[in-house]
């Protein structure tokens, strides 16, 4: 099976996004999956292959689930169907790390990639504690990809009623172009994720910020790695397009899968009240993570 940097830099040349999307239990990863498959046909053209996608789990969510196991879960999604001889190109990234103990954990575990968020440091100790990451990392394994966060967008994948206190939403509190550049030479990271105006979670009342877009390119520019857009859901499709066209190669989604998740199973409790088995009534949140994952794939891919 290809490697996932070799799809980030397909997606860098063809001007298209891989989507990234958190899981807190199995159903919402049966409805990536099945989403993925279903529109491998359609993107694989893009790729040369079946669609890739990357599932996420935060700190929280690892913990919940157990590390060992996700990682043996979503191989076996690998497993389960084949494109041309190679395993189906699901991918699994730790999310949001904020110490070298969980980075540990996560390299241990067999995770193809990790974030390590030092976005709320200040720049200097950020640099010092990611690049002591990816020095951890590559003596481990050179193959995982390691992705340093450079700017504070929040940290909660929540319903909202403002901004985060503290998330770097104004035009002077964004990272520079000047900051990537150095982030990325001193720390050695293969990917970076930027503060250009995307928060995590969604604002109920007000909508989220516009992203910066001329910031992206000129970031992606001086960077040189590929870049990442966290905090994806609430953003508008016209964001999405304008960001990935001027360099955006992953964008997270979690928030909007949650809100699918509670949407799904409330319904499905509602129009069957008397019904306790789990399996009958999972269904439903899984169906509402499909439509959320298919339009975002649908969207990033270039697909409609």
């Amino acid at each position: 099976m290809k490697k996932l940097r070799d799809f980030i830099k397909e997606a860098e040349v063809k001007k298209i996004a891989i989507g990234h999307f958190n899981i807190s239990d199995w159903a919402a990863a049966k409805a990536i999956f099945e989403v993925a498959k279903e529109l491998s046909v359609r993107g694989g053209p893009a790729f040369g292959g079946s669609l890739p996608v990357i599932i996420g789990t935060s700190e929280g969510e690892a913990d919940f689930l157990g590390r060992k196991q996700i990682v043996a879960f979503v191989r076996s999604l690998r497993e389960e169907y084949f494109s041309g001889g190679d395993e189906f190109p699901v991918f699994l990234n730790a999310d949001h790390i904020h110490s070298l103990e969980k980075v540990k954990a996560a390299v241990a575990a067999g995770y193809d990639a990790i974030l390590f968020d030092g976005g709320k440091l200040p720049f200097e100790e950020n640099i010092k504690a990611t690049k002591e990451v990816v020095e951890y990392v590559r003596s481990v394994n050179p193959e995982i990809l390691v992705e340093g966060e450079l700017g504070y967008i929040g940290s909660s994948s929540q319903v909202l009623k403002e901004i985060p206190e503290g998330a770097a939403v104004r035009p002077e509190d964004l990272t520079t172009p000047e900051q990537a550049e150095r982030f990325v030479k001193e720390t050695g990271i293969d990917l970076l994720a930027p503060a250009v105006g995307n928060i995590h979670g969604i604002i109920a009342d007000k909508g989220n910020p516009d992203l910066d877009i001329d910031r992206i390119k000129k970031i992606k520019e001086a960077a040189g790695v590929p870049i990442v857009l966290h905090g994806g859901s609430g953003i508008k499709d016209s964001d999405f397009t304008a960001a990935i066209n001027a360099g955006i190669s992953i964008i997270h989604i979690n928030t909007e899968i949650r809100i699918a998740w509670r949407e799904g199973l409330e319904a499905a409790f509602k129009n069957n009240p008397e019904e306790i088995t789990p399996y009958k009534l999972l269904p439903g949140a899984v169906n509402e993570i499909k439509k959320i994952v298919r339009a975002r794939l649908q969207l990033f891919n270039k697909l409609r």
